[in-house]
């Protein structure tokens, strides 16, 4: 009999609505990723950071091993089990202590989001929520309701406003950008919207989908005042930048800030699909029964996570993301300085983006080049992608346990890759067909 899931492995057009990237992949290890030609792919995306700690990871092989060995169910909802419970207990000891209170178990940020924007509505009677421009917050209808990227088709909710985010290379400095910001919501809520109506801000305390946008100093810190002055409450969508990525364990501890919920995924369970929000008891336990699917709380999937979040601490992954975050923010600082289609760096730890521009004057973006690039590193051996609301940034978002070399390795292909495109070397016309947004 003929091996027919090999077959179809290696033909990428069998997959009708993937229309982003010409990559298949059969295996991986670490920070690399086998090609269905047998490549190997250093990869500095980590499927948009949902494997966290790479590729076929032991401890997570070994989690979910012994999980499914002797399984404990397959849900939370109406019995309990270990690897759930545990894991809900080390979540709480990882959050403010005003976040201190439950935690609810979903499968991706999109339904954790979705929650947590149905629950503070309802918890609070407060019908309004505030999020950010060029927030994505996830793809069910309702986290697309309370999002704000361009990308997305879905309806808005009707209580949503939307806030700019803090640009500092659009604005010029950090510190333009944060009065700019600051007064927008000054007004907003001087004019038109009333702050006793609005039950949460949604914040992304770096904005990756955006743009990889990181926030000036001290605007997170007013934003939080605001929302403690108006009884506001402070959602952080640690989605795909917490868990170690920025270089602290949450994010938002860059601010110096403290949500009052705080909502994990991706990474979170290394690649199996689990996500978390954690927050106080009275909104959590608003009422039975009010965000439920059958196999939340899977064990498997928790044990997994339970791996996750262990290895973080065991291999020093968040102060592993600083470090090899910083050779990593330095060689692509020297790269802008001699490539002229990067405009600016910037990020966090391991959460790092690089806008394309075609003028450094004007900043116009450069979102074809940024999209030849993306398509020439694979060719070189190199897989990142690109995010922004004008789809000219290039997102890095590798594996936590990269290191100091494959740090280096990238940025030398990515470097060709570069200087391919401003050349004029790669064929316009091949990566027509795997459109992103």
């Amino acid at each position: 009999m003929p091996d027919l899931y090999a077959r179809e492995s290696r033909s990428v057009s069998k997959m009708a609505h993937l229309r982003f990237f010409p990559q298949a992949v059969v295996g991986g290890n670490g920070a690399y990723l086998t090609g269905d030609d047998g490549r190997q792919l250093l990869d500095f995306a980590a499927s948009w950071g949902a494997a966290s700690l790479g590729h076929s990871h032991p401890a997570v092989r070994e989690a979910v091993h012994r999980a499914l060995s002797d399984q404990a169910g397959a849900s939370y909802l109406s019995t309990a089990n270990e690897p759930c419970v545990l894991l809900a207990e080390k979540l709480l000891s990882l959050v403010p202590e005003r976040a201190r209170g439950r935690v609810w178990f979903g499968h991706s940020g999109s339904d954790a989001n979705e929650t947590v924007a149905r629950m503070v509505v309802a918890a609070t009677g407060r019908p309004r929520i505030l999020a950010f421009s060029g927030a994505y917050h996830g793809g069910t209808v309702g986290s697309m309701a309370v999002s704000g990227h361009p990308a997305q088709q879905g309806a808005r909710a009707e209580g949503l406003t939307l806030v700019p985010y803090p640009n500092s290379y659009a604005a010029g400095s950090p510190e333009a950008a944060k009065d700019a910001a600051l007064a927008h919501l000054e007004k907003l809520f001087a004019t038109e919207v009333s702050p006793e109506e609005v039950a949460a801000f949604f914040i992304e305390p770096i904005q990756s989908d955006g743009g990889m946008l990181v926030p000036p100093d001290g605007y997170f810190k007013a934003v939080e005042a605001l929302c403690r002055k108006h009884g506001i409450l402070l959602v952080s969508d640690e989605v795909k930048v917490g868990l170690g990525r920025s270089g602290r364990f949450n994010a938002f501890e860059h601010s110096g800030i403290e949500p009052d919920i705080v909502v994990f995924g991706k990474g979170l369970g290394g690649g199996l699909p689990i996500s978390a929000v954690v927050g106080p008891e009275a909104i959590m336990n608003h009422a039975v029964a009010f965000s439920l699917q059958t196999v939340h709380g899977n064990p498997v999937c928790a044990a997994a996570a339970l791996a996750v979040l262990r290895a973080i601490e065991h291999d020093h992954l968040v102060e592993n993301a600083e470090r090899t975050g910083t050779v990593l923010r330095n060689a692509l600082d020297r790269l802008a300085a001699r490539q002229t289609l990067i405009g600016n760096v910037r990020g966090r730890g391991l959460a790092l983006g690089i806008e394309l521009v075609t003028d450094r004057a004007s900043r116009e973006p450069a979102a074809r080049q940024t999209a030849l690039t993306v398509y020439r590193a694979f060719q070189l051996g190199l897989v990142l992608y690109y995010v922004g609301v004008r789809s000219n940034v290039l997102e890095f978002t590798p594996p936590l346990s990269l290191t100091e070399n494959q740090a280096q390795e990238g940025v030398a292909i990515l470097d060709q890759a570069l200087a391919d495109v401003a050349a004029a070397r790669v064929d316009e016309s091949l990566p027509a067909a795997f459109a992103g947004w």
